[in-house]
């Protein structure tokens, strides 16, 4: 332990570090100076994210504060730095000594971290033909979401065709590979992602903004296995005569049903249950 013995941990946090790298080395906290070099990054959805990384440096002779070692047995290897125990001379006398020998350490603990926490800038958003501040400002702030979460992907904005001026929706497009984490379990992040994305959009802009974000398609193409869904579970309750319950379903996919069969001469849907198990019957009419 004479020789300053360093230890490296990575783990979910600080605390959960200093637990691992004390059981490894088999000291109390006090005999130990922590170092965080990567406090890391809980990223967003719980994608992206980065774990901390500490090191541990057993405290030595000439390293360990005085009023901690005084107590100890480890106190005794303090002698042969003077002629008295805690003598303000001998105190004097070491410490530009120490402050050399310790230089060197400082500097690698400066430069570890800047090497860990380096990232690449964020991709830049090149003004559309037919500028647009409120579209450019979309997808520039879709653009560093990405970035943040550790994806990368093209982003369009367009306002929908049959919107009002004064309520116009934005709908967004994402394309790029490896997109399927950002869409989740029956689009449950991408659902997510769309609500955080209205938020931050709408707070750059300084107004109320809806978004509806979609990632290669997925949208359109969950549309229509909706309303084919619909229609076919439609006809078997024309024939049975009896209701049928589908699986459970997000607000915006139960939204698709009940207007797939609105205008249905035959049957009607209700919605029942509590999200997130809330799902939709299908009944014959009369």
């Amino acid at each position: 332990m004479n020789e300053r013995t360093t230890l490296e941990i990575i783990a979910p946090t600080v605390e959960e570090a200093l637990v691992q790298g004390l059981t490894q080395l088999g000291l109390p906290a006090d005999a130990v100076s922590v170092e965080v070099l990567d406090s890391g990054s809980k990223g967003l959805f719980g994608l992206g994210g980065r774990q901390v990384r500490v090191r541990l440096t057993v405290n030595g002779p000439d390293g360990a504060p005085a009023s901690k070692t005084e107590p100890t047995p480890a106190s005794k290897p303090d002698r042969p730095a003077g002629p008295a125990k805690e003598t303000k001379p001998a105190s004097v006398a070491s410490s530009p000594k120490e402050k050399k020998a310790e230089a060197p350490v400082q500097n690698k603990k400066v430069e570890k971290p800047i090497a860990v926490k380096a990232e690449s800038p964020a991709p830049k958003i090149e003004p559309r033909s037919g500028h647009d501040e409120i579209l450019d400002k979309t997808e520039e702030m879709i653009s560093k979401l990405l970035h943040h979460m550790g994806l990368r992907g093209q982003v369009s904005a367009h306002y929908g065709e049959d919107d009002q001026a004064e309520r116009r929706s934005i709908y967004v497009d994402i394309r790029g590979d490896d997109l399927s984490a950002l869409i989740g379990r029956h689009a449950e992040t991408l659902i997510a992602f769309q609500h955080v994305a209205s938020l931050v959009v709408g707070k750059e802009i300084q107004q109320w903004v809806q978004l509806i974000v979609d990632v290669e398609g997925y949208r359109s193409r969950r549309e229509n296995q909706l309303k084919q869904l619909a229609n076919r579970m439609a006809d078997q309750v024309i024939k049975t005569g009896r209701k049928a319950t589908l699986e459970p379903m997000p607000a915006s996919e139960r939204r698709v049903i009940h207007i797939a069969l609105r205008s249905h001469p035959a049957v009607t849907t209700e919605s029942i249950g509590e999200d997130p198990r809330r799902k939709i019957v299908i009944l014959p009419k009369g």
